[in-house]
This record gives structure tokens, sequence and C-alpha cells, in this order.
């Protein structure tokens, strides 16, 4: 059989499961193929805290202007890693869109990743842009406030609402292969075959 080596790129405003259905991805078997044992598959993050030291801090996502070449080095950093393993599979739970949509709203300015997108096509990156429609947020945060350690982040849902619009913009600008998924069912089974059924239709499970 063919190496799978897929690269997706999920990405979407909170309680859209994102990380959920990255979890699920990396053990799908039409996505990392067949497992009868456990072993490190690789799963990463431009949501996470990295560049301060305490809980919730900040990251290349939601840097301070400050830190902007911290930021953009480590973005620079993961593609050279992407180039260096192109023949391995890469589940990364929000990245460039992320950060582009945060910036904007917050701090005015937008950060061309043109040349990001430019060295991730070759290596086959898909984008998954999760939504939901208004009316499920409120579902989905009485199910994420059962294990959140930071509830109060989801008090307004309006924040999330008007960040998912920006976000189908920013998306629709990208050269990366993207679908949109719709998972205001709460489906992630769903979510996750449909995610496969695309992968394999498009030809990003593979290399070339």
């Amino acid at each position: 059989m063919s190496k799978l080596t897929p690269k997706i790129i999920l990405e979407g405003t909170r309680l859209t499961f994102k990380t959920d259905i990255a979890f699920m991805l990396n053990e799908h078997p039409r996505i990392v193929g067949p497992r009868k044992y456990k072993y490190h598959s690789p799963l990463i993050s431009a949501e996470w805290c990295t560049f301060t030291n305490f809980p919730w801090g900040r990251g290349p996502i939601n840097f301070e202007p400050h830190e902007e070449s911290l930021a953009m080095e480590t973005y620079a950093t993961w593609a050279k890693l992407f180039e260096l393993q192109k023949y391995y599979s890469w589940i990364v739970d929000r990245f460039h869109i992320s950060t582009r949509a945060y910036q904007l709203k917050n701090n005015n300015k937008d950060y061309d990743f043109r040349w990001l997108e430019e060295r991730l096509a070759p290596l086959g990156f898909h984008t998954v842009l999760l939504t939901r429609t208004p009316e499920s947020f409120e579902a989905a945060r009485a199910e994420r406030l059962k294990v959140s350690g930071n509830p109060s982040q989801y008090d307004n849902l309006q924040i999330f609402i008007e960040e998912q619009e920006l976000m189908r913009r920013l998306a629709g600008e990208s050269i990366l292969p993207t679908l949109e998924l719709d998972i205001s069912d709460n489906n992630l089974d769903a979510a996750v075959t449909k995610i496969a059924d695309w992968m394999e239709a498009t030809g990003g499970l593979w290399m070339a």
C-alpha cells in the first residue's frame, strides 16, 4: 500500500472542537493507517503558549508587537521542519490563519503568510476550516464548560461568531486546498469521516 503522509491544518474559532478532531484524525486508520500499538505521531499547535512562563499566556497566535520576530521565526522553523520530514503525517491544531485573525482583530495588523503557504503547498498541506451556526455555539459552550480549566473565555459567544466570519474570509484567501466543514451537530465521527473522504478525493493522503 502507498505510504500515508497527510498534512492537515485545522482552523476555526473556539468551540468548534478542533483539538478533539485533531486527536481523532491522528489515530484514524484512513488518515495514518492501521495501528496495532501506540507510537509517537506529531500533533502540533500555534496555540501553545510558548512565549510566556504562565498559563494561558502568549504564543505564535496572540503575540504582542515586540514578539513579532519571535513569532515569525517560529513559523519559519516549523516550515523548515516540515520540509525536512515531508514523508510523514502532520496534524496541526490552529496555525497561521488563526494568527492573521487574532492580529487583525486585536492589533489591526495583517500579516502576509504567502511565503509560508508557498512552502507548505508543495508538501501537500490541506486546511480544514471548522465552523458552526451562530445558534449552535450555546450548546457547544455547555459541553466545553464540563472540562474547561478557563471557563471565563467562553462568556461572550459573540466574539467567536464575529471571529468565525473573519476566519472565513482569510481562509478564502489561502492558496492551500481548503474545506469548510460545519460541525453544528457536534458529530465528531461524521466530521472525521468527511475530512478523510475529502483528503482522499483531493490526493492529500499521499506525497506525489
